[in-house]
C-alpha cells in the first residue's frame, strides 16, 4: 500500500452562525448556563467528546449538522439570545469599575494580575488546583465587575497532567499534549498592530516568547509561549510544564513570566497603576521594574524600589516556609550575577531581599522578595493572615508580630461558574434579579421564602445527576483496568440517590489528612452498613507527581473504597478537575474538610458548596473560620482552639477523628434521616437555607475583588502615581529621608515615662494620664509618632495590643519634647504599657517600613 498523505477538511460556519464564533472565542460562555446549552444543543456527543470544548466542537462538526441547525428556528432563535446577552454585557456601561468615584485605573493604567496557573474550565488545562480556579475567579469577576485589569500567566504546552488510577490504586500521570489552535486563542498584538514577541535575557542569551491573548468576559489574560523554533530545544521546554522540571527550570519560568510579562505590557503600551502578584512566582516582576527605574528614570536602586513596592500588591497562599519557592544562592548567581552592578547594588545586597537577613547563606525566597518589594501584602483568610504576620515576621525584625504589615482579604469563588443552572433558576424565580444583590446579606434571606418541596426536588436532582456521572466514570476506570463482566454489571448497583452523601475532592497534600477517616475501620463501617441510616462516601483529587506521600494518601483511599466491607459506598474518581468539580459541589449533601491546623491557609472547595445547597463538616481553619456560625454546618474538633501555631499530630488526629465521627453519628445522619412527614428532611432544609442566605453573599469573588480594589488597588495605585510623578521625585525624596532617618535614629532616647495621676487604680470610663520626656537627637519631631501602647498584661506580656499616639505638648532643652496622652480604660483587669517612637512621614505607606522602634527603657 502506498502511503497515505493526511489532511484535514474543516467545516465550513454558515453566515448565519458566525455569532457562534463570536461567542466561543470569548471564555463568557464558561460561566454562563444558557451559552454552555447552546453549545450542548449543537451536538450533545461531540460537546462530551471534546470535553466541553466550544471551538474544537465546530472544527470537528460535521458540515451536515451545521447545515441542518442553520435552518433550524429553534436554535437560532437560542442563538441570537445567548449572543444578544453577551454583547449587552460586553457594552454594559454602569459596572462597578466604571461607577466607582475617582478610580486611579484606565485602559492604559490598569490593574495587573499575574499567576503561574489560571483555572477557567476544563477545556483550558493550564491549572493544576485551587490557587489556578481561584486566579480564573477573580478574572472572571474582574470582568463582571468592569474593572480595568489585565492578568498574565505562561501558556503551557503540556499543562498539568491528566490523572489515571491503576488497578492497584497507584496514580499514573498522563502528559498532555496541547495543539493550541484548539484553544481559544488568538495573537496578541503590540502598540504598532504587530504579532507580539518579547526576549527575556537569560543567561546572557535572548529566549523569545510568543505572547497570546485569551478574552475572559470583559478582561484579557496574556500567555508567554517559549515553544518557538527559533529557540533552542532547551528554552523551548519552559514553557511546557506547569510545576515541571528542578530548581532550573522553575527559576527560568519565574523569569520569563515576571520579567517577559513586564516586557509584554511595555510592547503593548500599557503602564499598569498596580501589580498584583498572586503567590511569589511572579516576583521578579519588581526586578524589572526597579531595572527600568533606574535606566529609564535615572534613579538610584533604593528610589526605584520606593516607588515600584509603593504599586505592588502580593498575596501569599502558603502556610508553611516549605511550601514557598526559594532558589539556592549559586542559582541566583548563575541567573542573576550581572543584574545587581545593572542597578548599582552588590550581589550580597541584591539577594538579601530575598533573605529575613539572619543568615547570609539562607536561599533567595520569592515569598519574602516579593514582601521586601511590594508595600501591601495579603494572606487569604483572617486566620491565615495572622499565621503569615508569624510565619515572616523576621522580614520586619523588632516589629510586634501582630503589627507585621501583612492584611487578609478572604478568598471567594465566582457564583455563576459553580452554582448549578437549576439552583440559578429556583432563585431567578424566588429571589430575582439576585446576580445584582449577589454580595447584600440581607438580599439572601430571601433563601426562607423557596418551598421545602422545591428545594429539595432541586438539590435531588443534582444529585442523582452526580450518582449517574460516578458509575460513568468508575465504569470508564473499571473497564480501562480490565475488570470482569460481573464487576461492571455491578457498577449500576454503585451509589444510591437516597443515602447521605458526603464528598472529599482536593489536592491530596499530606495536610490535607485524606485518610483521616479510615482512623476507625469500626466505627466507619457500622455508618456504612447502616440499614436504615446509611452513608456513602465519593473522593477525588490529584497530588503532585513528586509528591510521593500524597500519591500513597490516594492509594490507601482507592484501596478502602475496593475492599468487600465498603463496596458500593465510598470510591474514588480519577481526574479531578474542573469538570468533575462542578458535579460534585453541586451533587453531595455534604462536603468533608479536614486539614491540620492551621495549615489550610483558605480553602475554596466549600465554599462552591452553599449556592448549591451543600453544607460543611469542617476543621475550624482557613475560611470556615469566618463562615461557620453554628447554624449553616458543623465543625469539626472544635474543642481543639483556634490557633496560628501547629498542634501536636498525634493528639489532633485522635481528637478530630472522636469529633468527626460523634459528629456523624449523633447530629449529621439523625438530622439528614429525621423526615417527620415521611417525605422531607424539614430540619436539614433549614440548615440548607442558612447556608445558603450566610455563606453565598460573603464568600463569592465579587466581594472579594471589591475588597482587593477598595482596600489595596486604589491605595496602591494612589501611592504609585505619588511617587512616580516628575520622574519620580518624590520616590528620590523618600529615598533619602530614609536613609537620613536611619542615620539618625540610634540617637533617639526615651526618659522620664510618667503616669500623672495619683493612683495607679483608674474606673472603668476613666482615662490614665501619661507622660513621656523624648529625646530626638537631630531629628525634627514632624517626622516621628510617640505611641503608648498598651493592653492587657499576661504574666507581664501585653496581650492584645493597642495604640495610641502622644502629642507633642512642649519643647524643652538639648533636643527633648515632652509627649503626652490619656489611655482609656474601657474594661476592668490588669493592664500594663510602655511608650515607643516610630518614624513618620506622608508617603510612608507601611508604619513600619523601616523597622525601626524606639522602646522605653
Amino acid at each position: 500500500m502506498q502511503p497515505l498523505h493526511i489532511f484535514n477538511v474543516v467545516p465550513k460556519l454558515p453566515e448565519n452562525l458566525e455569532p457562534l464564533r463570536k461567542i466561543l472565542m470569548n471564555l463568557w460562555w464558561t460561566w454562563q448556563p444558557q451559552a454552555r446549552a447552546l453549545f450542548r444543543h449543537l451536538d450533545h456527543d461531540l460537546w462530551d467528546k471534546t470535553n466541553h470544548s466550544p471551538l474544537r466542537m465546530l472544527q470537528l462538526c460535521r458540515q451536515a449538522r451545521l447545515d441542518e441547525v442553520s435552518k433550524d428556528d429553534d436554535f437560532l432563535r437560542e442563538m441570537r439570545a445567548v449572543y444578544a446577552t453577551f454583547t449587552a454585557y460586553m457594552e454594559r456601561p454602569d459596572t462597578y469599575g466604571k461607577l466607582r468615584p475617582d478610580s486611579p485605573f484606565s485602559k492604559t493604567a490598569p490593574i495587573a494580575y499575574f499567576s503561574a496557573e489560571f483555572g477557567f474550565h476544563e477545556s483550558f488545562p493550564i491549572y493544576s488546583g485551587g490557587l489556578g480556579i481561584l486566579s480564573g475567579d477573580h478574572c472572571k469577576s474582574a470582568s463582571d465587575l468592569g474593572l480595568n485589569f489585565v492578568a498574565f500567566s505562561l501558556l503551557y504546552k503540556h499543562g498539568y497532567f491528566r490523572q489515571q488510577i491503576n488497578k492497584d490504586g497507584g496514580q499514573e500521570s498522563i502528559q498532555l499534549n496541547q495543539n493550541f489552535s484548539h484553544l481559544p486563542l488568538a495573537d496578541a498584538l503590540d502598540k504598532d498592530g504587530k504579532i507580539l514577541f518579547v526576549g527575556v535575557d537569560i543567561l546572557g542569551r535572548t529566549v523569545r516568547a510568543k505572547v497570546w491573548k485569551v478574552a475572559v468576559g470583559r478582561i484579557t489574560l496574556y500567555l508567554l509561549d517559549t515553544d518557538l523554533p527559533e529557540n533552542s530545544e532547551e528554552d523551548r521546554q519552559i514553557t511546557a510544564q506547569l510545576y515541571g522540571g528542578d530548581h532550573e527550570m522553575r527559576i527560568k519560568q519565574e523569569i520569563v513570566l515576571g520579567i517577559g510579562g513586564i516586557h509584554a505590557l511595555n510592547a503593548k503600551g500599557i503602564k499598569p497603576a498596580v501589580h498584583h502578584m498572586n503567590e511569589g512566582h511572579a516576583a521578579f516582576i519588581s526586578l524589572e521594574l526597579i531595572r527600568r527605574g533606574v535606566t529609564e528614570d535615572k534613579l538610584d536602586f533604593y528610589s526605584a524600589l520606593q516607588k515600584v513596592a509603593a504599586g505592588n500588591i502580593f498575596t501569599t497562599h502558603t502556610p508553611v516556609p516549605a511550601g514557598n519557592d526559594a532558589f539556592p544562592l549559586d542559582l541566583m548567581r548563575k541567573y542573576f550575577g550581572n543584574y545587581a552592578a545593572q542597578v548599582g547594588i552588590d550581589f550580597s545586597t541584591f539577594v538579601s531581599f530575598g533573605q529575613t537577613r539572619n543568615d547570609p547563606s539562607e536561599p533567595f525566597s520569592m515569598t519574602i522578595f516579593a514582601l521586601r518589594s511590594s508595600r501591601h501584602a495579603n494572606g487569604v483568610s483572617a486566620l491565615h493572615g495572622r499565621v503569615s504576620q508569624g510565619l515572616w515576621k523576621d522580614v520586619w525584625q523588632g516589629v510586634p508580630e501582630e503589627e507585621v504589615p501583612i492584611t487578609s482579604v478572604t478568598n471567594g469563588v465566582h457564583t455563576k461558574t459553580w452554582m448549578a443552572p437549576e439552583f440559578a433558576a429556583l432563585y431567578d424565580k424566588y429571589l430575582p434579579n439576585w446576580e445584582e444583590h449577589l454580595t447584600e446579606p440581607d438580599f439572601w434571606r430571601g433563601v426562607f421564602e423557596i418551598p421545602d418541596e422545591e428545594l429539595w426536588a432541586t438539590h435531588n436532582k443534582l444529585k442523582s445527576r452526580l450518582v449517574d456521572f460516578i458509575r460513568l466514570r468508575v465504569r470508564q476506570q473499571r473497564e480501562r483496568i480490565g475488570e470482569t463482566p460481573e464487576a461492571l454489571r455491578h457498577i449500576s448497583r454503585l451509589f444510591n440517590p437516597e443515602i447521605l452523601t458526603i464528598g472529599f475532592a482536593r489536592r491530596f497534600a499530606t495536610y490535607k489528612r485524606a485518610t483521616l477517616l479510615f482512623s476507625d475501620e469500626e466505627r466507619l463501617h457500622k455508618l456504612l452498613s447502616n440499614t436504615e441510616r446509611p452513608v456513602q462516601f465519593v473522593f477525588a483529587g490529584k497530588a503532585h507527581p513528586k509528591d510521593e506521600p500524597g500519591k500513597h494518601f490516594i492509594q490507601e483511599v482507592y484501596k478502602f473504597s475496593r475492599k468487600p466491607e465498603f463496596k458500593d459506598r465510598i470510591v474514588f474518581l480519577e481526574d479531578y478537575d474542573h469538570y468533575v468539580g462542578r458535579r460534585l459541589y453541586q451533587g453531595v449533601d455534604l462536603w468533608l474538610n479536614n486539614p491540620r491546623r492551621p495549615l489550610e491557609a483558605s480553602g475554596t472547595s466549600g465554599m462552591k458548596l452553599p449556592p448549591n445547597g451543600g453544607l460543611n463538616l469542617s476543621v475550624l481553619d482557613g475560611w470556615w473560620c469566618e463562615g461557620y456560625n453554628q447554624k449553616n454546618g458543623w465543625a469539626i474538633g472544635g474543642e481543639i482552639p483556634e490557633s496560628t501555631n501547629p498542634v501536636e499530630p498525634r493528639f489532633e488526629d485522635e481528637v478530630d477523628v472522636a469529633s468527626l465521627f460523634r459528629t456523624l453519628e449523633t447530629q449529621i445522619i439523625p438530622l439528614f434521616y429525621a423526615k417527620p412527614d415521611g417525605k422531607l428532611p424539614i430540619a436539614w432544609l433549614q440548615l440548607m437555607r442558612e447556608s445558603i442566605r450566610s455563606i453565598t453573599p460573603a464568600f463569592n469573588t465579587h466581594r472579594m475583588v471589591k475588597e482587593y480594589a477598595e482596600r489595596l488597588y486604589e491605595p496602591a495605585a494612589r501611592a504609585h502615581i505619588t511617587l512616580s510623578a516628575k520622574g519620580g521625585q518624590k520616590a528620590l525624596e523618600l529615598s533619602k529621608w530614609k536613609n537620613d532617618i536611619r542615620k539618625a535614629w540610634p540617637h533617639i532616647r526615651i526618659a522620664d515615662v510618667k503616669v500623672n495621676d495619683s493612683s495607679n487604680n483608674v474606673l472603668v470610663g476613666e482615662q490614665l494620664s501619661i507622660s513621656a520626656v523624648v529625646n530626638l537627637g537631630p531629628l525634627d519631631p514632624a517626622f516621628v509618632t510617640v505611641q503608648a501602647y498598651f493592653g492587657e498584661s499576661v504574666n507581664n506580656v501585653i496581650d492584645k495590643p493597642d495604640t495610641m499616639n502622644l502629642t507633642q505638648s512642649k519643647k524643652l532643652a538639648d533636643g527633648n519634647y515632652l509627649f503626652e496622652g490619656a489611655i482609656p480604660a474601657r474594661d476592668s483587669g490588669t493592664y500594663g504599657f510602655n511608650v515607643r517612637v516610630i518614624p513618620t512621614h506622608p508617603n510612608l505607606i507601611q508604619a513600619h517600613e523601616l523597622r525601626l522602634i524606639t522602646w522605653a527603657r
